[in-house]
């Protein structure tokens, strides 16, 4: 009996190595390819949401997630190699910035999840068949929100209630930028507003932009979302103060860069929630089975800095509705 228990005993100290070591067995670390067009300082406060977002939800960089992160520094014809490096890494899933980086992800790869961090029309892109109905491996955020830009013309009517003529800078190739268009010339009619659509195709295309609105005497400067509009955004600012010209944009980014006014869904809360589709993925959830969703949350900012710089004073019944305005 003696040597019964003996031998029940070594077992029991010989396997519980085993089994401790089995219990501190790490878990798998994930890896999350993230893919933008920009450069890595375009947009540094995106990141941050889309990071502090894991980070809300229990991940954290280097224990049980990766990320790869691609830049394609505003080149565009860098984006396909950038995205095949991530497809070879076999990351778990895509995380892309806005249709430029979507587009080439989607080309890549038909397997591997890919979440929009943010996309202007994502049914017009054809990257999804529908908002409510995905149909692939891509899902996320939408920020398609045609309905702003007749609000932003009418925020620059209460600041420049004299205005008559506008000048809109904008891609026409993007498909949310003729959604835009439409419900801004909806607007310009209620107003009383001339509007002189111009194209900002690269960057080259920007000055030559503004020369054209001087020429057409425009009052006021409407920056619709591109990716040239968001890349180039201090080249924009730069030049609306120089030419005196009160502009608002829907993309925050703007103002970081000195422009006067923004109004537009919180990009930075869209990044913050790509997080969230990032971890149903991840635990086990399909693209498909993803609605994509809408923007939930929308900001206006004022810069009085650029405003004081151009000559413009901005009434107070403006200034009590913003969310943040910049001395």
């Amino acid at each position: 009996m003696k040597k019964k228990i003996s031998l029940l005993a070594l077992c029991s100290l010989l396997l519980a190595p085993c089994s401790s070591v089995k219990a501190q067995q790490p878990k798998k670390v994930r890896r999350i390819g993230f893919l933008a067009a920009t450069s890595r300082n375009s947009s540094p406060a995106r990141r941050e949401a889309f990071r502090q977002g894991l980070r809300d939800l229990g991940y954290v960089e280097g224990k049980n997630i990766v990320i790869e992160y691609r830049y394609a520094e505003g080149k565009l014809d860098r984006l396909p190699a950038l995205v095949a490096e991530l497809v070879r890494l076999k990351v778990d899933v895509i995380v892309t910035s806005g249709g430029a980086s979507t587009r080439p992800a989607k080309e890549a790869t038909s397997t591997i999840p890919i979440v929009m961090a943010q996309d202007t029309d994502p049914v017009g892109n054809g990257f999804v068949a529908s908002l409510a109905r995905p149909g692939g491996n891509v899902t996320g955020l939408s920020a398609l929100t045609p309905e702003i830009s007749g609000k932003q013309l009418e925020l620059l009517k209460e600041i420049v209630p004299k205005l008559s003529r506008v000048a809109a800078l904008g891609n026409s190739n993007n498909p949310g930028t003729a959604q835009a268009l439409r419900e801004t010339k909806l607007a310009a009619g209620a107003f009383a507003v001339q509007l002189q659509f111009l194209e900002i195709r690269t960057p080259k295309d920007i000055e030559t932009a503004f020369q054209a609105a001087s020429k057409g005497r425009a009052g006021a400067v409407l920056v619709l979302t591109s990716p040239v509009a968001t890349s180039q955004r201090a080249q924009i600012a730069e030049l609306a103060a120089k030419s005196r010209l009160p502009a608002i944009s829907a993309q925050s980014d703007y103002m970081d860069a000195g422009g006067l006014m923004f109004y537009g869904p919180s990009i930075t809360d869209l990044y913050r929630r790509a997080a969230t589709y990032v971890d149903k993925i991840l635990k086990g959830a399909k693209p498909v089975d993803l609605p994509v969703e809408q923007p939930k949350k929308f900001e206006f900012i004022i810069n009085l800095k650029t405003a004081k710089q151009i000559g413009l004073t901005i009434p107070q019944s403006v200034l009590y509705r913003a969310v943040k305005v910049i001395k």
